[in-house]
């Protein structure tokens, strides 16, 4: 797969674009919680059942964003990454995945082909489950992963990153993506120091 800058913020038009359906509206603040025990266990929950009925294509499942991080508040939302194959090929995963209630919300054609699957009244712990699908090899992919092992160890940028989370979520949003748009350039300052940190240490 060519390499792909990260997406720039979207605007309303695009937020509408990519979903199937129309994107729900926010229309006002984000609503987080301090870190819940409990998520990861909802992840491991859903990902066994991925697991077990996703026998093909060959596939890897991860649990991402904050709910994937000890100590960060969250939206109550389980984002997990499943990587396969080619995630342009949707009738390869999504009807297997639709049987386990998941419905396809999001395709993105000309960003790394990224495909969103949604889960509704998942856990009383946290509502609904966001699916993210891309391709083996995606550079995206990789950025999710590091920016949550990072987080996962380091305290100065993981308390950097919820001080900015607890104050973008005061602002009022029209769609949840544009809280996600304005967290960028404190997301992009902790890549990079997640970066120079995975290359000094592959150099070691």
């Amino acid at each position: 797969m060519s390499e792909q800058t990260p997406r720039a913020s979207m605007s309303a038009e695009e937020i509408e674009a990519v979903h199937l359906d129309s994107p729900p509206k926010l229309n006002g603040q984000v609503t987080l919680r301090d870190y819940d025990p409990r998520w990861p266990l909802v992840f491991e929950r859903e990902a066994a059942r991925i697991r077990e009925r996703l026998s093909q294509p060959e596939h890897r499942i991860e649990h991402v964003g904050s709910t994937s991080v000890p100590g960060l508040p969250a939206k109550p939302v389980i984002d997990m990454l499943l990587i396969v194959p080619d995630s342009s090929a949707d009738a390869s995963y999504v009807p297997a995945l639709e049987a386990l209630g998941f419905e396809l919300v999001i395709r993105e054609p000309d960003w790394y082909e990224h495909r969103v699957l949604r889960k509704y009244d998942l856990d009383p712990s946290a509502a609904t489950a966001n699916l993210h699908v891309l391709s083996a090899g995606c550079p995206e992919a990789d950025r999710m992963l590091l920016f949550r092992d990072h987080l996962r160890k380091h305290s100065g940028d993981r308390t950097l990153y919820a001080d900015t989370k607890r104050s973008l979520s005061q602002q009022k949003w029209e769609y949840v993506q544009n809280y996600a748009d304005a967290k960028s350039e404190v997301v992009a300052g902790i890549l990079e120091r997640a970066t120079a940190e995975s290359a000094t240490d592959a150099g070691a």
